[in-house]
């Protein structure tokens, strides 16, 4: 009795727990179940992860030809054994073991044991212990992951796409067949080779099926004809950065159902090589596509870089996960935090005027200026200058965290780190993470338009997934989102009319049918082109450069990074329009010239939809009631000039600087007229100059030029009569006098400065500043 019990207990501990630790390949499919990309196994082998289902196909092959009696017996089966025994003594030699598809499992976990009659008696033992722990499918199972398909081909999955390019589910009967023998032989029965004995096998296999029933003779003549593959072929690689970002996401040595879209994947890896044959002439030679279904939140093309860009040019580097510079991409969403907080209106004035600060001054890609610009344009023509005034307004430390909020992950430094600059690429940012923004302010709005109740979805900010497995939808609903829908509606207002610079006309061939929320990005030095376009079913976003960092001429996001997001979105199909929030919107009365909330003192006013917590803003600020005299040529008051003969007007009037500029572009603008010389109240007295360069206390350096001279420093003031004479000093020396241009150049010693500029009527500008004896001194 003990002996028994100890029999049973060695028998029922004999088998592992886990038959097989073989190390897996990674493998990735599209949502229809196709193979995308594959990563060899560790050891070396093309082992895909076990399979979860046998095709009816070639399991009626394998059980013909290995096991038939596989549903009988438990695991071994005497009648096979026995005849295998006689085949070996009357031929002298072994020629057939006998073993049932279950004893072949036990014999692949053992790796490659000796074929001794001990062997065979353990793997007898064994294979009916197997028995009794696993369903029969399971076994199959096992076996179709585990058997050799000759080479480093293991199991039926890598053995279906090495040599026929398609999932087993889809093999014919010949391929079924093919692949039924080949692991009784591996080694000798190698597709490439001796293929007058592997053909006929497989026909032989093909005549029996025949004659069981499952196939016509005309299927039998049509399986016969088809013709032996020459080998195991390479596997597709079509998303090769899309596997690597799954494999250090956890997904390393499994099979993703993954959604992307691989007939998409194929067709834009297309167009990032048809546009990388042209870049690569100018020395730009990567790029990366990122295309998200926005309703869905799913990825459907990952694209990580040109796949022909080679080893030199870096084309393993999956630019769609590496931080670059965001360039203009986070204007937008400032834009969209102002108007979500009610600090501007879509056409507020925000100043364009050359900007100075101790460590950063801010530039217009054109150089030029406007004065005051429309706050939608200046997100419109990607203003630089008007982009830093509004972070001002708004805050960096604030628009640090929204950024943060929204999902932004390489923003590891405090705020005070970027700065102002942040806006201007001081930050960088990944295309993944730029490209799921903009999506998720795309799902917001439009699910905030589909409720019923005013409410946002909890999860419209989510990153997508790239996972092709339904997930249940969440319904949980919210009052408050990071940003209101009103703005995000503005915003995409904005950028479906992109402006480009004015010597740069080609953003017109951009144009589509379709309408497009669109945002270029171009980062400092010309290292990163960037390119996101929104619509309420798609974001598509696009970057382009160098993967080292290399910066080349014309590497814009404009020339670069726009031709290829339009061509993607040509392969897209037919998009539909934001719709406009209107409980989130207002009719108000808006001042035209100003973009404010109309004044008593307005002359054009607009009543037009704003954003409700838009009526929290100030009136026009640049609108004032001014008394003149009957000729209109000079301001007035009662206490020097005719009460009778005064006129009165509405007026305009913009601070010196933020004139100066803008009447160069607007014509019409109309300079206040100066106060009539006997009248001296202090109401009527307006600011008429103001300094370009400097900034108040300043800290200035005077460059070292080419030839080791001093150069000087440009001071340039402004007033509201341009042709007015300035008189110029600098502690109290006189310097001279300018006339229309008032530009002066200097070269003060080190130290401290007081400049003053005055003008005939006794106006006078004071500006306090520090020059340095060298850079980098305090």
């Amino acid at each position: 009795m003990a002996f028994a019990t100890l029999v049973g207990i060695v028998y029922y501990f004999a088998l592992p727990k886990e038959l097989f630790d073989d190390p897996y390949a990674t493998v990735v499919n599209d949502f229809r179940g196709e193979l995308m990309s594959a990563r060899i196994a560790q050891d070396g082998q093309w082992r895909f992860p076990e399979v979860t289902e046998i095709p009816d196909k070639y399991e009626r092959a394998l059980l013909l030809f290995e096991d038939q009696h596989f549903y009988q017996h438990p695991g071994v089966n005497p009648i096979a054994l026995g005849r295998a025994l006689w085949q070996n003594v009357s031929k002298g030699k072994v020629v057939s073991g006998g073993s049932t598809i279950t004893m072949q499992v036990i014999r692949l976990s053992r790796k490659g044991r000796g074929r001794s009659l001990a062997e065979k008696l353990i793997e007898m033992t064994l294979a009916t212990r197997l028995e009794l722990r696993y369903k029969k499918s399971s076994i199959l199972k096992l076996y179709a992951s585990h058997a050799p398909f000759g080479g480093n081909t293991v199991g039926l999955s890598a053995a279906s796409w090495r040599y026929f390019q398609r999932p087993p589910e889809n093999l014919s009967w010949a391929e079924s067949a093919l692949l039924a023998i080949l692991p009784n032989q591996p080694s000798l029965l190698f597709p490439g080779r001796r293929n007058e004995k592997l053909k006929g096998k497989r026909d032989r296999l093909l005549d029996r099926l025949y004659a069981e029933g499952y196939m016509d003779a005309t299927s039998l003549e049509l399986a016969k004809a088809e013709p032996l593959p020459d080998g195991p072929g390479n596997l597709p690689q079509k998303s090769s950065h899309f596997l690597n970002y799954l494999a250090s996401n956890g997904q390393s040595g499994r099979v993703t159902l993954s959604s992307v879209d691989g007939h998409l994947q194929d067709r834009v890896n297309g167009v990032l090589e048809a546009h990388h044959q042209l870049l690569k002439t100018d020395g730009i030679h990567n790029a990366a596509v990122l295309v998200l279904d926005v309703k869905a939140n799913r990825v459907l093309s990952y694209n990580g870089n040109v796949l022909t860009a080679g080893k030199d040019h870096a084309t393993s580097v999956d630019v769609i996960q590496a931080p670059r510079s965001t360039g203009s991409l986070l204007k937008p969403m400032l834009y969209a935090s102002l108007l979500d907080e009610g600090l501007i209106l879509p056409k507020t004035l925000i100043p364009d005027v050359p900007t100075f600060y101790a460590d950063f001054a801010p530039k217009n890609f054109t150089r030029r200026y406007d004065g005051a610009v429309q706050a939608d344009m200046a997100i419109a023509r990607s203003l630089n200058v008007p982009a830093v005034n509004m972070l001002r307004l708004y805050g960096y430390p604030k628009f640090h965290q929204k950024l943060r909020e929204l999902g932004m992950s390489t923003l590891t430094q405090p705020a005070d780190h970027y700065g102002l600059a942040m806006i201007l690429g001081g930050s960088d940012g990944t295309l993944w993470d730029m490209a799921n923004i903009y999506a998720g302010m795309a799902r917001s709005l439009s699910s905030f338009n589909e409720s019923r109740s005013a409410l946002y979805k909890a999860n419209d900010f989510e990153f997508a997934t790239y996972s092709g497995a339904k997930t249940p939808s969440v319904d949980e609903s919210m009052e408050s989102s990071p940003l209101n829908a009103a703005s995000l509606w503005f915003t995409f207002q904005a950028m479906l009319e992109v402006y480009r610079p004015d010597e740069d006309a080609s953003w017109k061939m951009y144009s589509s049918a379709r309408k497009v929320a669109w945002k270029t990005g171009t980062s400092f030095g010309y290292r990163d082109g960037w390119a996101i376009g929104v619509t309420p079913e798609y974001v598509v976003g696009v970057w382009v450069g160098n993967a080292d960092g290399e910066g080349r001429p014309g590497l814009t996001g404009i020339k670069a990074a726009a031709p290829i997001m339009f061509d993607v979105f040509n392969l897209l199909p037919k998009t539909s329009w934001f719709l406009p929030p209107r409980r989130e919107l207002t009719v108000a009365a808006v001042d035209r010239q100003s973009g404010y909330l109309a004044s008593p003192y307005s002359d054009e006013v607009d009543t037009v939809f704003i954003p409700k917590v838009g009526l929290r803003t100030v009136a026009s600020p640049y609108h004032q009631r001014v008394h003149l005299d009957k000729t209109e040529s000079f301001r007035v008051n009662s206490g020097c000039y005719p009460l009778n003969d005064i006129v009165s007007k509405n007026w305009f009037v913009l601070p010196p600087k933020q004139a100066f500029y803008f009447k160069k572009k607007n014509p019409t603008y109309q300079e206040l007229p100066p106060l009539k010389s006997d009248c001296t109240n202090e109401e009527l007295s307006l600011v008429v100059m103001d300094m370009i360069y400097p900034e108040p206390n300043a800290t200035l350096y005077i460059p070292i030029q080419q030839d080791g001279t001093r150069g000087q420093l440009v001071f340039e003031a402004t007033h509201r009569k341009q042709a007015s004479e300035l008189h110029w000093h600098l502690d109290d020396k006189y310097l001279g006098s300018t006339s229309d241009q008032h530009v002066m150049g200097l070269q003060p010693t080190a130290g401290e400065h007081v400049l003053r500029v005055i003008d005939p009527e006794g106006n006078e500008l004071v500006r306090a500043f520090k020059v340095l004896s060298k850079e980098g001194d305090e």
